[in-house]
């Protein structure tokens, strides 16, 4: 019987959001592909040091105990595949389980997401991450530079999401961005009872909902959520009710009302933050560890 990714948390990683490969890739961006193979292969006994993906899903893969295995990482990147030895020896230096990869050698990897049944893909490229989106899966684009310091909680995974065009649909924020505010409020306001349609991340929520409901009780690692976003009450109830009718519950939410979330990231310290906004990208990331959601109305296609 061949091997099923069926039931499973699949997360698709490119190389350089697992490792830090910074420099080769200026390397790449500056020359060919020639050279970037060649700084490879020359490097491939130098293990590559922790990207800002490392920690998440070093976590995740604790959820793996002997025969059991609930969580699959596979490597999902443009590298070549020469490349790709010095990701899985790098991989075993770190003592990452990792058996599965795909090598595109500079094509667009995002098409393999569904033979994958990836429930998250995280890349350092922005345009495989709009492409995946648009294709359905989660996705987001990482900033490599992000601060990794969010390792005090050994034994929880702590992710935290934005909710519209993240968890949620952007159909509330465009009638923020056309609108303005109070036209915002007396929308949500009047379709309150009215769930959100589902945004880009929704399938992620509900895989680490079933992760954790139908984990072994004795199971060390355990898994905490959060909602962090903009809005603030009375637009909070329909958030809160759109998760209740999905029957999903995040462990917190904090509704800001245009508060930097830089603070509370800060005290709730997740292991990632997911937010369609670069201005709330670039501010987190000082502090956690952040990828950017490629969606909605604040993402249009210039």
């Amino acid at each position: 019987m061949s091997y099923s990714l069926a039931g499973k948390l699949v997360v698709a990683i490119s190389s350089r959001a697992l490792f830090d490969f910074e420099e080769e890739n200026h390397l790449f961006e500056t020359s060919d592909d020639s050279a970037y193979m060649k700084l490879q292969l020359e490097r491939l006994s130098i293990p590559a040091k922790a990207g800002v993906a490392f920690p998440l899903v070093k976590k995740l893969l604790t959820f793996n105990q002997g025969k059991e295995q609930r969580v699959e990482v596979v490597i999902l990147s443009r590298n070549d595949p020469v490349s790709g030895l010095r990701v899985f020896r790098s991989a075993q230096h770190h003592g990452l389980r990792l058996e599965r990869g795909v090598f595109t050698r500079g094509r667009p990897p995002y098409h393999y997401l569904r033979s994958l049944q990836a429930n998250l893909f995280l890349s350092a490229n922005e345009d495989d991450v709009r492409a995946t989106i648009e294709a359905g899966f989660p996705a987001a684009r990482v900033y490599p530079e992000s601060n990794k310091t969010a390792e005090s909680h050994p034994n929880e995974i702590r992710i935290a999401f934005d909710g519209d065009a993240v968890l949620f649909s952007d159909e509330a924020e465009q009638v923020f961005q056309d609108q303005g505010l109070e036209a915002f409020v007396n929308h949500e306001r009047q379709k309150v009872a009215i769930p959100l349609p589902p945004g880009p991340f929704k399938p992620l929520l509900q895989a680490l909902h079933q992760l954790q409901a139908n984990g072994n009780p004795d199971q060390d690692m355990r898994i905490r959520t959060a909602l962090v976003t903009a809005r603030s009450a009375p637009a909070h109830e329909r958030a809160i009710r759109t998760l209740m009718n999905w029957g999903i519950a995040v462990d917190e939410a904090m509704f800001l009302g245009g508060l930097s979330k830089h603070d509370f990231l800060k005290e709730f310290e997740p292991d990632f933050f997911f937010d369609d906004q670069t201005g709330h990208c670039q501010a987190a990331s000082s502090v956690v560890p952040t990828g950017h959601v490629v969606s909605g109305i604040a993402n249009a296609p210039k």
